[in-house]
């Protein structure tokens, strides 16, 4: 293979990570704690939406709300780091690590 091949074929490869990247940017994760709260955040990791059940609000459930939020957050991010990691491999055959993301 001659460099020109080469570039080309990172060349391709890039474009395929961007698009890859710009589509999960868009896509929806959805996650349900304790039937407390339900986050939904982007693959570009911002928060769409929480909603809180109107019964979680009882101030004595202020802590396990709390705790409930931050799960949920903290696993959104989670599957979404995966999700990352997943289309770095798929494209570059390359295990995670080398900061494409």
């Amino acid at each position: 293979m001659n460099l020109s091949q080469i570039m080309q074929q990172a060349q391709k490869m890039q474009r395929e990570l961007k698009k890859a990247k710009e589509t999960l940017a868009k896509q929806e994760f959805t996650i349900s704690k304790n039937g407390m709260v339900n986050v939904t955040m982007l693959g570009d990791k911002s928060i769409k939406t929480i909603d809180i059940d109107k019964d979680a609000l009882d101030p004595e459930n202020k802590e396990m709300l709390e705790e409930a939020i931050l799960l949920a957050v903290n696993e959104l991010l989670e599957q979404i780091i995966e999700a990352e990691q997943e289309i770095n491999e798929n494209i570059t055959g390359q295990k995670a690590g080398g900061g494409l993301f």
